[in-house]
């Protein structure tokens, strides 16, 4: 009898991506089969809380909460290599961005996500309006917050919205860490035992490889989910997030978690250091 694997992730071209093959049943799997849902990160995040989902996105914020019940998977990183979330605004941007956010309005896309861990380890002193990732740019026009923080697609759209860039949290980390920001990856929950786990392990990683290597059907599959953009920034957005990164994080990857975990914790962000595991 097969194994019914609930696999949750967000619909954007970056994630179609690498579950294309999965999705597309492109890989033998044995015995499990998987089922995808499809839902924001945010709510993805919260639904980990409960240990709802087999396997799931999540953000690398939420996975401190969560690291009892669930371990991240090897493969499946979302990775800003010196680039990452943009805090935008109608207003260009101050001599100095970080001492101008002090106390601003920012509209963020869930208190979860990795993008407000690193807000916060960037400025802590602001008032956050919690909003639907896809909100954000219409509530800066609309003077509902003074900054945005802008994830997925909105990356690299917000200049043709009139949008000014404060600063690139991504770019931040990397002077100030000297490593990647780790934004999202995939998560398995421990009680599927040992075996199940590190099969899910061993489909993802080749669902992730299959897409590399037939990048033209599985970016015309991402497409399908990229809100909007073209095929050229499609194919830019798919490149930035899924990667040799994805495939797998490596030492200084594993490392990025780590670094940003703790700092996040030292921040009195995160409640308790948590120690990361992986299963490969």
């Amino acid at each position: 009898m097969p194994q019914t694997i609930r696999v949750a992730h967000s619909p954007d071209s970056d994630d179609a991506f690498m579950f294309y093959a999965l999705a597309e049943g492109k890989l033998e799997t044995g015995e499990l089969r998987y089922v995808h849902e499809l839902s924001d990160i945010e709510s993805l995040n919260r639904r980990a809380l409960a240990g709802e989902l087999e396997v799931s996105a999540i953000s690398i914020h939420a996975y401190a909460y969560v690291a009892e019940r669930y371990a991240l998977l090897g493969s499946g990183a979302s990775m800003g290599d010196g680039y990452g979330p943009r805090l935008v605004s109608r207003m260009a941007a101050p001599e100095n961005p970080r001492a101008a956010l002090c106390g601003r309005r920012i509209a963020v896309p869930g208190k979860l996500t990795t993008a407000y861990l690193a807000l916060k380890l960037f400025q802590p002193s602001f008032t956050e309006i919690v909003l639907p990732f896809d909100r954000i740019e219409d509530a800066v026009h609309a003077g509902e917050a003074d900054v945005g923080l802008l994830i997925h697609e909105g990356q690299l759209t917000y200049a043709d919205q009139g949008l000014a860039l404060w600063a690139d949290l991504g770019a931040w980390w990397l002077a100030e860490s000297g490593l990647p920001l780790p934004l999202g990856g995939n998560v398995v929950r421990r009680d599927l035992g040992d075996g199940v786990t590190r099969q899910i392990a061993r489909d993802l990683r080749a669902s992730i490889v299959y897409g590399l290597e037939h990048r033209v059907p599985a970016l015309a599959h991402a497409k399908r989910f990229s809100r909007g953009l073209t095929s050229e920034r499609t194919d830019a957005f798919v490149g930035m997030y899924v990667n040799h990164w994805t495939v797998d994080y490596g030492p200084r990857g594993k490392a990025a978690v780590q670094r940003l975990l703790d700092a996040g914790h030292q921040a009195g962000v995160i409640p308790r250091r948590v120690r990361v595991d992986f299963i490969e």
